[in-house]
């Protein structure tokens, strides 16, 4: 298994982060069953919930607590799903959009993990997420292909293709920077 790059190591490269402001710092997790399906989960603007997407758990880091540590809380807040072995950081991107009222430019890890817990609930959402997550969903790699809805990162299906053929890469895989 590879080594995870180590907390403030590997700053993105600055190309394609012109007009980004302070970064917030995101743990993502790409969450694998025993039929290496990858669990999304179902969101969309609290106001307008025509403007939808599939993502995938996650968020900011808190505190003092690491990114591993993020990962693992909010994907137990997010899917109730803590039988979970969390394995190395598969890809980094930076990404900007907006959502509820303001824009968000983060700075995102994406952890592989494994559980054969699949059934979810999700038991610590925030007031924003309670308004404008919808529910989650285990999507084959196939079906991930096939999709027309929007997903997030963009690329996802072919990156999990990738994986699922090729396993984890050496060392975290730099995304192209995304702008909504």
């Amino acid at each position: 298994m590879p080594a995870e790059v180590p907390e403030g190591l590997g700053e993105l490269p600055s190309e394609g982060r012109e007009g980004l402001g302070e970064l917030r710092k995101v743990a993502r997790v790409v969450l694998l069953d025993p039929q290496d399906r990858i669990l999304l989960l179902y969101g969309h603007e609290p106001e307008d919930p025509s403007d939808n997407w599939w993502f995938t758990p996650g968020g900011g880091v808190e505190g003092e607590e690491t990114r591993k540590e993020a990962a693992l809380r909010e994907l137990a807040e997010e899917t109730g799903i803590t039988e979970v072995e969390l394995g190395p950081v598969l890809w980094r991107r930076t990404c900007s959009f907006p959502f509820a009222g303001r824009r968000w430019d983060q700075d995102e890890w994406y952890y592989l993990a494994r559980t054969t817990q699949t059934a979810t609930k999700a038991l610590g959402l925030t007031e924003l997420e309670r308004r404008s997550v919808a529910g989650a969903r285990w999507w084959t790699c196939q079906e991930l292909l096939q999709a027309h809805e929007t997903v997030y990162p963009t690329r996802l299906a072919e990156l999990l293709r990738r994986l699922l053929d090729e396993g984890p890469p050496a060392g975290p895989e730099i995304l192209d920077t995304e702008i909504v």
